[in-house]
């Protein structure tokens, strides 16, 4: 069958508009988020991918560029519009992922941009307490100077001093948030599920800097 000349047109137009368009626009913003490529970013989204689109883990642009650290990627998404409380499959935001990792700079752009202090994680927990757990010791200060609550308990019955007792090596970095949370006002009397506070838990590790902070904390 022979093709009129009208549509002859109309078939070749569309086919040169679609090859000037990406074959998926979200696929291009999420390789340049994870890369970190702020040129392509701004590109992509000049070309119209939407900034909220999301991959198969529920992560969007701004939460792949978290998990790969681009700072500079992170801080266009954010002024661009992106949602910094979204979160994903894993229910990470922003905070808890550079939480989580110990990326300062972001988890001090996050708090900047209003990130909330206490979103749930799927362990039940709060920012704070993974951080303490990693030994990520500024990330501890960070999230103490903005007012992150310092007693919440996760679905584990771990707060954040338990877990930079029991999930620390006993050295200077965990011993320091130890401090860090003693000092802000954390309690030394909640225990895990078995009842067991944090200067047991220290004392039955033979972390004996730890056990002495906590011992002074009791008194």
């Amino acid at each position: 069958m022979r093709l009129s000349a009208v549509t002859a047109t109309f078939v070749l137009g569309a086919a040169v508009a679609m090859s000037t368009v990406p074959a998926d626009a979200s696929e291009t913003l999420f390789a340049a988020a994870e890369r970190g490529d702020v040129a392509a970013l701004r590109q992509t989204l000049a070309g119209g991918a939407k900034l909220e689109a999301t991959d198969d883990h529920g992560r969007s642009a701004l939460l792949i560029a978290a998990y790969g650290n681009r700072l500079e990627a992170i801080r266009l998404l954010v002024e661009a519009g992106a949602d910094i409380r979204r979160t994903d499959g894993l229910k990470n935001d922003l905070l808890s992922v550079a939480a989580v990792s110990g990326q300062l700079e972001i988890v001090r752009l996050a708090i900047a941009r209003g990130a909330s202090l206490t979103p749930i994680n799927r362990y039940g927990g709060i920012p704070i307490i993974p951080a303490a757990h990693y030994g990520h010791v500024e990330v501890v200060r960070e999230l103490i100077k903005a007012g992150s609550p310092l007693d919440h308990v996760n679905s584990l019955g771990w707060t954040a001093l338990i877990e930079a007792v029991i999930l620390g090596d006993g050295g200077p970095r965990h011993t320091r948030i130890v401090e860090r949370l003693l000092t802000a006002g954390a309690s030394a009397r909640i225990g895990d599920r078995d009842g067991a506070t944090p200067l047991a838990l220290a004392t039955q590790r033979g972390f004996r800097a730890m056990q002495a902070l906590l011992e002074q904390a009791a008194r």
